[in-house]
């Protein structure tokens, strides 16, 4: 069987070069993203820098530990305080008497020259004393260089899955159009003698082979990908100035290696069943493909996924709406319709066909041949598809959320300017209604198993507040804000006016607020709000201006002379600090779009050699009948180009669905909805894709005779 599989191989190598390119690029990108997650999972000890010469560090409490249910017992949670305790000054003055302090910017932490016992000895449980390695937290970067390793394990992680589901995709589509367009030879094979269980068997064989080859390709390729990705990831500012990919770790080759060699004999799987249901009798075949319907299971399996992906989105809409507006939600979601979409193309393909008349005799030739070609558009399709849906799901989805958080953030305040800096003075400016806030956080413990962190805003004028905010209330009212109250929204597990509500302060104190009242969900930028009595350590880091109508025009100036901070109007703040995708989002959904895009080439270049080179017989009987090579030509080129915009219309159908559940989920979160749909990007995709198939298809004809 294996000679038989070299050999069949080697006769029909064109038609495998797109199943094995596609394949080796997925575990190349599939070996690339794994060994950049296992850099971030395990990243290299870095020395301490603050404090490098002293050998103990004394440093105010940072976290909040708080005990909760986990099963039959309790854990316990650590979250970063808001605002970190300064080192005692009177612990300061016991220090000095063990050995000399380093103090290097900021009360926080201070290095001492003194036995580690000793220290522990004065400190007890005022203060964190950190020695050895420990002495890092003490760095100003640390939670940095933490926050974006999440960030880049979660963008790799993003890619590696998008990766996987591709290549997935563009082999079993390419596997099983190879199958198709061999039915003469299979039928041949069983009028040799050959059963039903060795035609499976050869194509069986043949996936191995090629896995084999591709697989250990695109490890090598991962193995010489992967730096560059590291040194790209910084050049971007996603990961830390000293990330790189570490060179011990050796389980992203296996699990690239081994995930490849699955993808390859699960594509051909399916098809192999087919070819070995294929009798003699298609020896005597003309037509190479589209005989017989849609197979049941590729069927089913469409309808399945189709009411799994609208149901998830029902689901998700009657039960928590603010996740589908989460990043790794929109990122994924998708993939479900796409993938139901793809299944049921051949169903789908000649009623979208009908959708798109063509004038003229040759516009009838070409949506005729396109319509009863069922096979071969849907294999054209199916990857324009993929590329469309997810240019316009992920990134109308991207830039939708943000569009929303934009217009609520104008939304919520009456105020004309808005002041900004990292430590504003409070001021009173005749003529203007001024409300100060700080940035917090509060803690709560909700049903005993969890410790919730929530952003919170620190007013330090109720009342100028009240004046000023246009926030989405349901219940309660803002002017009832005071130093015993808190302002929550309904995500909160206790969101009733009036009732007291247990929580932790940015500082880490414990407190019971009176809830004054209860805002909407919305975007997710609906934090909580107390008086800067609850968190005295924050600093005003915005102040809210309503200029009165006998102002002068130099309010701004004064402002910015009184307050030292910088002074916009509403939409200039709104503009420069709401609207843009974080730029590690924007790289991850650029990196998806363009594996997305890479695979697409290499489905729509291969589908088109195949098939095209396929049609010897076909178009000789054009030009028997009358027609021109050019007729022939423009013929073959427009039916790549029909079928692409099939493509295109289903994954536009299929992004209208994924936003269309968006926007229902802010309307019920009371969010505006601001649909924005990536015309730009998703038409570049659409383009590409629109010159790489009459480009394959053309240089794949055969030379056709009359």
């Amino acid at each position: 069987m294996l000679i038989v599989a070299l050999s069949a191989l080697r006769a029909r190598w064109a038609t495998f070069v797109a199943s094995s390119v596609a394949l080796a690029l997925g575990v190349g990108l599939i070996a690339a993203m794994g060994l950049g997650l296992a850099s971030t999972l395990d990243a290299p000890e870095r020395a301490p820098q603050r404090f490098a010469a002293s050998p103990v560090v004394v440093m105010g409490q940072d976290t909040l530990s708080v005990d909760v249910r986990r099963g039959p017992g309790t854990a316990r949670v650590t979250h970063r305080l808001a605002h970190p305790h300064p080192v005692d000054p009177d612990l300061l003055g016991e220090l000095r008497g063990l050995g000399p302090l380093v103090r290097r910017g900021g009360p926080d932490a201070v290095g001492v020259d003194a036995p580690a016992a000793a220290v522990r000895a004065v400190v007890g449980d005022r203060a964190q004393v950190l020695t050895g390695d420990e002495r890092r937290r003490a760095d100003p970067g640390q939670e940095r260089d933490a926050q974006a390793l999440i960030s880049v394990n979660s963008l790799l992680g993003t890619a590696g899955g998008v990766s996987a589901f591709v290549s997935v995709f563009v082999v079993a589509s390419t596997f099983a159009f190879a199958v198709a367009l061999r039915r003469r030879e299979f039928g041949l094979l069983r009028t040799a003698g050959a059963t039903p269980g060795q035609i499976r068997r050869l194509l069986l064989t043949e996936a191995l082979v090629i896995g084999t080859i591709a697989s250990a390709a695109g490890c090598a390729l991962g193995a010489w990908g992967a730096p560059r990705l590291a040194r790209l990831l910084v050049a971007g500012e996603i990961a830390p100035p000293w990330f790189t990919i570490r060179e011990d770790v050796n389980w992203p080759f296996h699990a690239a290696f081994w995930t490849g060699l699955a993808v390859a004999l699960t594509g051909v799987w399916a098809a192999s069943r087919r070819a070995g249901r294929i009798g003699p009798a298609e020896a005597l075949r003309e037509a190479d493909v589209d005989s017989g319907t849609m197979p049941l299971g590729r069927l089913l399996a469409g309808i399945a996924l189709a009411g799994a992906g609208i149901g998830l989105l029902v689901w998700g809409l009657a039960t928590d709406p603010a996740d589908l507006l989460k990043r790794k939600t929109y990122t994924t979601r998708p993939m479900v319709l796409i993938t139901a979409a793809a299944l049921l193309a051949p169903l789908l393909v000649r009623r979208t066909v009908r959708l798109l008349p063509l004038p003229g005799a040759t516009g009838m030739l070409v949506r005729e041949n396109t319509a009863a070609s069922l096979r071969r558009t849907a294999a054209v399709a199916a990857p324009v598809l993929v590329t469309v849906a997810l240019a316009g799901s992920l990134l109308g989805s991207a830039r939708s959320v943000t569009a929303s958080k934009a217009a609520e953030a104008r939304e919520q305040t009456s105020a004309q300017l808005i002041v900004t800096g990292d430590d504003l003075k409070q001021a009173d400016v005749p003529g203007a209604t001024l409300s100060a806030s700080a940035s917090t956080a509060v803690h709560v413990r909700e049903e005993g198993t969890a410790l919730i962190r929530s952003e919170a805003r620190a007013v330090a004028d109720p009342a100028a507040f009240a004046d000023l905010a246009r926030l989405p209330v349901v219940s309660g009212d803002l002017r009832d804000l005071d130093d015993g109250s808190i302002v929550v929204n309904e995500e909160w597990e206790r969101h009733t006016v009036g009732e007291r509500v247990g929580v932790w302060l940015g500082d880490g104190r414990p407190v019971t607020l009176r809830i004054a009242a209860v805002l909407a969900t919305g975007t997710g930028s609906n934090g909580a709000y107390v008086t800067a009595a609850n968190a005295p350590a924050a600093p005003v880091d915005r102040i809210d201006v309503r200029i009165g109508a006998g102002a002068g025009p130099r309010v701004a100036a004064r402002l910015s002379a009184a307050t030292g901070g910088t002074v916009r109007p509403v939409a200039e703040w709104v503009a420069d600090t709401h609207p843009r995708t974080g730029p590690q989002t924007r790289l991850g959904l650029l990196v998806v779009l363009g594996i997305a895009l890479v695979y697409t080439a290499i489905a729509l270049a291969g589908t088109l050699l195949m098939a095209t080179a396929a049609r010897t017989g076909e178009l000789n009987s054009l030009r028997l009948a009358g027609a021109t090579r050019a007729q022939v030509l423009r013929v073959v080129a427009g039916e790549a180009l029909l079928a692409v915009a099939v493509g295109g219309v289903l994954g536009a159908a299929v992004t209208a669905v994924n936003l269309a559940g968006l926007g229902a989920a802010l309307a019920s979160l009371s969010a505006p909805v601001t649909i924005a749909v990536p015309w730009g990007t998703a038409g570049l995709a659409l383009g590409a894709c629109a010159v790489i198939a009459p480009v394959a298809a053309l240089l794949s004809c055969p030379r056709v005779h009359r």
